[in-house]
């Protein structure tokens, strides 16, 4: 009999991981609606075709294939098979896949739905997303993405909306130290134009300069000579690094716009990062909390504008959250000329970052408000609904379900971290009471059915 297991890159969720997961999710949700964003569902796989060639290459490699149902080999490429071509042979056994992100599905959705949705459209989406990215601290295979774009509208206005929902969740969350670094892609294609850098050859310099926070500088000209780019190319990466490393927003934009000079593309990027931060400060977002960064690149092929992207300080893992503009992203469905921008929150990321500080509230290791402690088959129907008349009152209840020990009982509550247990003895009952039992304290007393909801109304109001 083999060993129970779980593909690498996957967990299981107890319900300690679980009330964490939820509150996380509901503090996400609660910030998202304030901004008067509405919720919509994907299916977990798609068409082959609506996923693939939306990543760049390295991201279509990460994407897990369904293979077609049945005998999948009977209308196989059989010169594929002989040639043992696994990109050739892909069409012919598989037409579907797992979500790579919730974005692009989005994209889809609002292209087949379009009648049917008010635009500009604002839109949340939390549910999990599967990359086939190497398992490691902070990256999953499967993992959940709490998204937020705004669909039909250029105005900068909504990078700033999607500012303050990074700035009021991670806040409301409690994330110590962290910064939302902000950059704009025509920043990047200006500085690329400064070193040379050819418009056909602009994502291949992207994509290296997204590896910096991996890598460092050496390893982003390591693999930009990988890629081919020559020496001033290289060379100039290095300045294009100092330049990025002012202590203030205003020296970093200063630098960057020495370096990309008149390039129209770069300057007006550089004009809308300088609006957004301004914006943002005047609206009481610290600048400790929000900086320019200039290599940041975000390596997917469909953003255009403003990008996004949040670390924290001595987090053991990398970004907690990513986003950006994309001017066409539904242009690949058929439709020409929507402009959106989104954001994602890394909900398994923000676990593993207040997991490491120590970061989640204390109330929710509470599972249960009162336990009713089972003493005898006298006082079961007296415990049966007191229980029913807590729950009405608003109280999560457990009544234990075996006439066992007192001792064991309270065990279970110390356990389950059930702040009360409730017991109805012989006494109790010839009084008409029942007694409270406080387990931090271990104090006792005795109630009126009444006096115990008044006093567990004053011990959790």
């Amino acid at each position: 009999m083999s060993k129970p297991s779980i593909p690498k890159g996957t967990r299981d969720f107890g319900p300690r991981a679980m009330a964490r997961r939820q509150w996380i999710f509901s503090t996400i949700r609660n910030v998202f609606e304030k901004h008067g964003f509405l919720p919509v569902n994907t299916p977990s796989f798609e068409n082959l075709q609506t996923l693939t060639g939306k990543y760049g290459d390295e991201g279509d490699k990460l994407i897990f294939r369904i293979l077609n149902n049945g005998d999948y080999l009977s209308k196989a490429n059989s010169d594929a098979i002989e040639n043992r071509d696994s990109k050739a042979l892909t069409p012919s056994i598989s037409k579907k896949a797992l979500r790579y992100d919730l974005t692009v599905p989005f994209a889809r959705f609002v292209v087949m739905n379009r009648n049917d949705l008010t635009f500009p459209f604002k839109r949340y989406q939390i549910q999990p997303v599967w990359r086939g990215d190497r398992p490691g601290k902070g990256r999953y295979q499967e993992f959940t993405q709490c998204d937020a774009d705004i669909i039909g509208s250029t105005s900068s206005l909504c990078e700033l909306d999607l500012v303050q929902v990074f700035s009021e969740a991670l806040t409301d969350l409690g994330v110590p130290g962290y910064t939302i670094l902000i950059n704009d892609r025509r920043v990047l294609s200006g500085l690329a134009s400064s070193l040379g850098v050819s418009s056909d050859k602009l994502t291949d310099f992207t994509v290296s300069i997204d590896k910096y926070d991996k890598v460092g500088v050496d390893g982003v000209v390591d693999e930009l000579v990988n890629r081919g780019f020559g020496e001033n190319v290289t060379g100039g990466v290095k300045g294009l690094f100092d330049a990025n490393n002012s202590s203030t927003n205003a020296g970093v934009l200063d630098s960057i716009a020495t370096i990309v000079g008149d390039d129209e593309v770069g300057f007006e990027g550089l004009n809308e990062v300088r609006k957004l931060l301004e914006r943002a400060n005047a609206l009481g977002i610290k600048e400790a909390n929000i900086r320019f960064d200039a290599m940041l690149a975000r390596g997917l092929d469909y953003y255009t504008g403003a990008i996004f992207e949040v670390r924290v300080k001595d987090a053991p893992v990398g970004s907690i959250c990513g986003g950006g503009r994309y001017d066409d992203l539904t242009g690949i469905f058929g439709w020409k000329g929507m402009s959106g921008v989104g954001i994602s929150f890394g909900a398994d990321r923000i676990e593993d970052v207040l997991e490491h500080f120590n970061g989640f509230p204390k109330f929710l290791d509470k599972s249960t408000d009162v336990l009713i402690a089972n003493m005898s088959d006298e006082s079961v129907n007296e415990e049966v609904i007191l229980s029913s008349t807590l729950r009405n009152s608003g109280f999560a209840v457990e009544l234990y379900p075996d006439t066992s020990r007192l001792k064991k009982q309270m065990k279970y509550a110390d356990d389950k971290s059930i702040p009360y247990v409730v017991i109805i003895g012989e006494h109790e009952r010839k009084e008409g009471l029942v007694t409270l039992k406080k387990m931090s304290s271990g104090e006792q007393i005795k109630l009126t059915q009444d006096q115990l909801i008044k006093e567990l109304n004053q011990a959790y109001n």
